[in-house]
């Protein structure tokens, strides 16, 4: 399934489901500098890599500040959020599917 459509979920912030499956979800994340992915936790295992841009994130405990090319894992229910410090996009993958971005 491909959703086209790009639904603006903060300021700055807009979202595309790209593909899912009852198991699988594959999310884009389009962010303007500044735009904010606010903390939070959820049952889902994430796995988010950066296409484009500079954010700072924070999965648990953990601060760190990602380029193109990086990637970050999210356990389930541990806390996350991340701050977009050069626009750009994430690509967000999770198991299972989001059945609340549906």
């Amino acid at each position: 399934m491909n959703n086209e459509t790009w639904l603006t979920v903060a300021d700055g912030v807009q979202r595309q489901v790209l593909a899912h499956g009852p198991e699988l979800m594959l999310v884009k994340v389009r962010f303007e500098t500044g735009g904010i992915g606010a903390r939070h936790q959820h049952v889902h295992t994430q796995i988010t890599y950066v296409e484009s841009g500079v954010f700072r994130c924070e999965v648990g405990e953990e601060k760190v500040v990602l380029h193109a090319g990086g990637t970050f894992y999210a356990a389930p229910n541990v806390w996350h959020g991340v701050e977009c410090l050069e626009a750009g996009v994430l690509l967000d993958s999770f198991s299972p599917m989001r059945e609340d971005f549906v």
